[in-house]
């Protein structure tokens, strides 16, 4: 299982950055997807994740109405929109192969991250 985060950055608040999440070596048009962030002196915590079929979302309420979760079977992709940018947006951003949806999505595999720092 290889996941390759890229699309980091530093934005100014409000910003807007668009991560994306190649994924190989397993079969990723069967597998739940999500992201996950990991701030300086803080525990990594769940963003965002989507199902494989019919494909679904979930948000942390911190970033509800803010990202957007999509994905690419075609291309092994998973992406994460984000919108209006805060500070405490600041973080590492993993993508993630799900082991479970419910009742809490919950990582498995992970990828390198990628930095978001957002700042005036």
């Amino acid at each position: 299982v290889q996941l390759q985060a890229s699309g980091g950055g530093a934005v100014q608040p409000g910003g807007s950055l668009r991560l994306s999440c190649a994924a190989s070596g397993f079969r990723f048009s069967f597998e739940d997807m999500g992201w996950w962030r990991q701030a300086p002196g803080k525990e990594r915590e769940f963003v965002a994740a989507i199902t494989w079929r019919d494909p679904r979302t979930l948000y942390s309420e911190a970033v509800k109405g803010r990202f957007l979760i999509s994905r690419d079977n075609a291309k092994n992709t998973v992406a994460l929109e984000m919108n209006s940018l805060k500070v405490e947006d600041t973080a590492i951003y993993y993508c993630s192969k799900l082991r479970q949806w419910r009742p809490t999505p919950l990582p498995g595999y992970w990828g390198q991250g990628t930095q978001v720092t957002v700042s005036s």
